[in-house]
């Protein structure tokens, strides 16, 4: 019983992790049309960069609660920023030429994950900002846990009240839809480009800051993730943020369940065809491409 509600919860946690990372693809692919390849590798360079920012707050600050939530601010800021610049220099000159997208953004895969492992070789491992657990049914579960799933929630929130309820969010959506036309009534649709994947990229840093205290950082850290970010996206169905959330907790939830009787390599394939099955019964996606 324990192992089944142990699985169970992990799913459960993992489903609103990969949710905030297909929910950046999503946003990137929905207005800008690039399948952003390197999503991973921003997810790798979030955790890393909260890692190298609670190692320079050691000897400033006691409050390691404190310092892990300027860690959470402060990895993804770096990383948009950085996503930013990389829109503007790297793919916007190929822009409308989606396999040069797919190979350049590849590229950018290759040589985030180079640069982190000749800077940081080896695993790093970054401690929770919280510790204990919660006795459920006499299963002691990680606190933490519990509170990276609230986090991830809180930030997918935040994106849905950004993108349903400010500016920034009605001209993403004209853009999607006509991005000449978007332009021709003043909206700034080079900005938005901009920001949209500054932002995109920024969610999978935040997942990686997230993660950190879970999983070892290191330089691979966001390939398997990756995968199921992608799984999501479509399965969910392209544009929409409640279909990728329902789509990442039913991969995940059944992948812990999978697991109990199966090795995990085993327990994800067969997650993955269970995904495959539900795209053949509704190849637009659970909620539709136009769901949101």
């Amino acid at each position: 019983m324990e192992l089944v509600l142990f699985q169970l919860l992990n799913g459960f946690v993992w489903a609103w992790v990969v949710a905030l990372m297909a929910l950046g693809l999503n946003l990137v692919y929905g207005v800008l049309r690039i399948i952003n390849v390197a999503h991973g590798a921003f997810y790798m360079l979030g955790a890393v960069a909260g890692w190298v920012i609670l190692e320079q707050l050691q000897g400033v600050s006691d409050m390691y609660i404190l310092n892990f939530a300027l860690a959470l601010l402060g990895a993804p800021l770096f990383v948009g920023l950085l996503g930013l610049l990389l829109e503007w220099t790297v793919l916007r000159p190929i822009e409308g030429q989606p396999v040069i997208t797919i190979i350049a953004t590849f590229a950018l895969l290759l040589i985030l994950q180079q640069g982190v492992q000749l800077l940081l070789p080896g695993t790093q491992q970054v401690a929770p900002p919280v510790a204990g657990g919660v006795e459920i049914f006499r299963l002691r579960y990680p606190v933490y846990r519990w509170v990276l799933a609230g986090l991830s929630g809180l930030f997918i929130t935040f994106l849905w009240l950004l993108l349903q309820k400010t500016r920034f969010g009605l001209w993403s959506r004209a853009v999607r839809q006509d991005p000449e036309l978007a332009l021709a009534v003043g909206i700034p649709v080079p900005w938005i480009f901009g920001l949209t994947f500054g932002l995109g990229v920024a969610l999978a840093a935040v997942a990686g800051v997230l993660t950190a205290p879970i999983v070892p950082v290191e330089a691979s850290m966001g390939m398997d993730i990756l995968l199921d970010s992608f799984i999501v996206v479509i399965v969910g169905g392209l544009g929409s943020l409640q279909g990728a959330v329902i789509a990442a907790l039913i991969l995940q939830l059944a992948k812990g369940v999978f697991t109990i009787w199966t090795a995990p390599v085993a327990a994800h394939a067969l997650a993955l065809l269970l995904m495959g099955l539900l795209l053949l019964i509704r190849p637009q996606g659970l909620l539709g491409t136009d769901a949101d």
